[in-house]
C-alpha cells in the first residue's frame, strides 16, 4: 500500500554497461563499477548496499519490493512487523508515523490513543491486562462472559517507533 508517508518502489537489477558509468551508490557514496547495479526510490544502489535496516538482508536478491519509511529501508515482513500490513491503525486506519509510540495485540497495530476498551471506551496502557477477541479488545474488567480465564491472558505490548532510535 502506498501513501504519502510510504513508498514501495520496485528494485530493478540493471546492468552497468548500459550508461552507468559515473554512478554514485545512494547507499555508500562510491562510484558504482559493478557489471550489476540496483535503482530503487529513484536512487543507485550497489547490489551489496540496499539492504534492509532491521534484517540487513540484501533486498536486491531478497524480493523485488522495498519498502521506506520514518528514514528506514524496509524488507516487507520487516515493514509488517514494524507498521503492520497496511502502515494503518487497525481500529481507525489513520497511517501511524514512523515517529509515533504505537501498541501492538495480534499482529495488529494501533495509535495510542485507538487502543481502548470497545465497551468501556478506556485507554489501555502498558501493564493492563486486555482480551483481543474475534479482533476486538476489552479492558479485564468488561470481557464478553466476565472474568479472566487462566492461560488466555495477553500481554500488552509498546513499542516505540522513532526514526532516529533503532527499532530493529
Amino acid at each position: 500500500m502506498v501513501n504519502s508517508r510510504v513508498e514501495a518502489p520496485t528494485v530493478a537489477v540493471m546492468g552497468s554497461s548500459g550508461g552507468t558509468a559515473g554512478r554514485s551508490c545512494a547507499g555508500c557514496g562510491g562510484q558504482i563499477t559493478d557489471r550489476f547495479l540496483l535503482f530503487s526510490m529513484e536512487r543507485y544502489w550497489h547490489t551489496r548496499c540496499l539492504k534492509c535496516s532491521c534484517c540487513h538482508a540484501l533486498l536486491g536478491e531478497y524480493s523485488t519490493t522495498c519498502y521506506s519509511k520514518g528514514g528506514m529501508i524496509l524488507c516487507k515482513n520487516d515493514y509488517i512487523r514494524l507498521f503492520g500490513h497496511s502502515g494503518a491503525c487497525s481500529a481507525c486506519g489513520q497511517s501511524i508515523p514512523a515517529s509515533e509510540m504505537v501498541m501492538r495485540a495480534q499482529g495488529n497495530v494501533y495509535h495510542l490513543k485507538c487502543f481502548t476498551c470497545a465497551t468501556c471506551r478506556n485507554r489501555l496502557v502498558p501493564g493492563d491486562r486486555f482480551h483481543y477477541i474475534n479482533g476486538t479488545i476489552f479492558c479485564e474488567h468488561d470481557r464478553p462472559g466476565g472474568g479472566l480465564l487462566s492461560g488466555h491472558q495477553t500481554p500488552l505490548q509498546s513499542n516505540s517507533m522513532m526514526s532516529d532510535q533503532k527499532v530493529c
